[in-house]
């Protein structure tokens, strides 16, 4: 339901019900990313799929296909975004990402020994249907949250993947470790290939709600695009944008500023398990902090959200980069397990909060009508923050002989994330987008 026409009784407790359901697809679609990106897949590419192949192949195939699936994402998300505000189709699109993500995922249950192209195949269809239905989710959240809401609605939608997410890992977890311990007749890679069908049952169940209960929102054109083809009105308006970016100065410099800061913090997410590892500390620690911080991050994603309404949200993003500082600079001086720990419990409380608060931040300055399109940026940059940051880490890493310096060199990161953040004026911003959106044409 459009957060503009709520009025009744009835209507207060349809939008409540609107952002309970739009906050549950975050809570299946995150098993994709615990489950199949960061914990389970990745082993078992490296150790089943690609058995054959060396094992720094093994590596770099897999490399391969998370950098290519991560392309391709970025790439149709604009042009699709467009499309999808000029048909009023955000939730059609969402769904049709979803079947092919779900799709992807259960057909993981038949990689088997040396099916690493196979399995390539299956992830980046998966990862596209991820990333790809994430662009629309995201976009429907200035049309279910009231403008004083977003800030909350957004980090109670990570604080639900978090729990989702872990949930399941959890589940398929035991799965592996236990499950043939106690039966051995099920070998840990029928469970491993079954927890990928879980996944996406997981992912399809918890998308009905946002499916059922989020309205599609109004379609909204421009008065020349009056009898464009979705496709002719898609790159019209993405050469527009490009064409008048300046009248999104504001809106241009925080996708700018998040695309600087988020290189840290996806380099902090992406390495930290290889980086413990380089230490020597136990696959217990690694895959329990891992555990720890989904469950963990999600109450501290809820608490930015109360946050942000006693700070501000730039000033509560200012405070979650700060730690994120203080964290790479400690990282520089891990040498005992339990440091692991505790800097995996500092990356949990501001993990959540500030991708939270940066979402609904961006969602601001977009117009309501162009969300799709916007929020398709907003996943370009989100792709490609996770190029720059790795490489620096591994850049150093090779200079220096070790990761110790790779680490405190990611605050370059938040600190140039910080000024440019401060550069952008958050009220003219909404200023240009309730502006544009004024000069939209209502579309039944």
């Amino acid at each position: 339901m459009d957060s503009s026409v709520i009025k009744s009784e009835s209507d207060v407790k349809l939008h409540k019900r609107a952002i309970a359901a739009w906050t549950m697809y975050d809570w299946g679609n995150s098993a994709f990313a615990t489950t199949i990106m960061a914990a389970v897949l990745p082993v078992y590419y490296s150790t089943v799929a690609a058995a054959h192949l060396a094992p720094n192949l093994a590596t770099a195939y897999w490399g391969y296909t998370s950098s290519i699936s991560a392309l391709l994402a970025a790439i149709i998300s604009p042009i699709l975004g467009a499309v999808a505000d000029f048909r009023g189709s955000k939730k059609r699109f969402l769904t049709i990402f979803m079947l092919i993500g779900v799709t992807a995922t259960a057909l993981l249950y038949l990689i088997q020994t040396g099916d690493w192209l196979l399995a390539s195949i299956f992830f980046v269809f998966g990862n596209v249907g991820f990333a790809g239905s994430l662009v629309y989710y995201d976009a429907l959240l200035p049309h279910v949250a009231n403008p004083d809401e977003m800030d909350a609605v957004s980090s109670r939608g990570y604080a639900m993947g978090y729990i989702g997410g872990g949930l399941l890992l959890a589940v398929n977890l035991f799965m592996i470790m236990f499950v043939p311990k106690l039966i051995p007749s099920l070998d840990a890679g029928l469970m491993t290939r079954l927890s990928f069908v879980t996944v996406a049952i997981w992912w399809f169940v918890f998308t009905l709600p946002i499916l059922l209960r989020v309205k599609e929102p109004p379609r909204r054109i421009e008065a020349h695009e009056q009898g464009f083809s979705p496709f002719k009105a898609s790159f019209s308006r993405l050469y527009t944008t490009f064409k008048e970016i300046r009248k999104y100065r504001e809106l241009s410099l925080g996708l700018l500023a998040f695309w600087v800061y988020s290189n840290g913090i996806g380099t902090i997410i992406v390495m930290a398990t290889i980086y413990g590892a380089e230490l020597g500390f136990s696959q217990t620690t690694l895959i329990g902090t891992l555990l720890m911080v989904q469950f963990l991050a999600a109450p501290f994603a809820m608490l930015f959200g109360w946050l942000s309404k006693k700070l501000g949200t730039k000033k509560s993003i200012y405070l979650s980069l700060t730690i994120y500082t203080v964290i790479a600079i400690a990282g520089y001086f891990l040498y005992h397990e339990w440091q692991f720990w505790a800097l995996g419990a500092a990356v949990a409380t501001v993990q959540g909060g500030s991708q939270a608060l940066s979402r609904s931040l961006i969602g601001k300055m977009i117009p309501k009508s162009k969300s799709a399109e916007f929020y398709g940026f907003f996943s370009v940059f989100e792709k490609f923050a996770s190029i720059l940051g790795p490489a620096l880490f591994g850049l150093v890493s090779t200079i220096m002989g070790h990761s110790r310096l790779s680490i405190v060199s990611l605050i370059i990161f938040f600190a140039v994330g910080m000024f440019l953040l401060t550069r952008v004026d958050v009220e003219k911003g909404i200023a240009v987008a309730e502006a544009e959106e004024n000069a939209m044409v209502a579309v039944s």
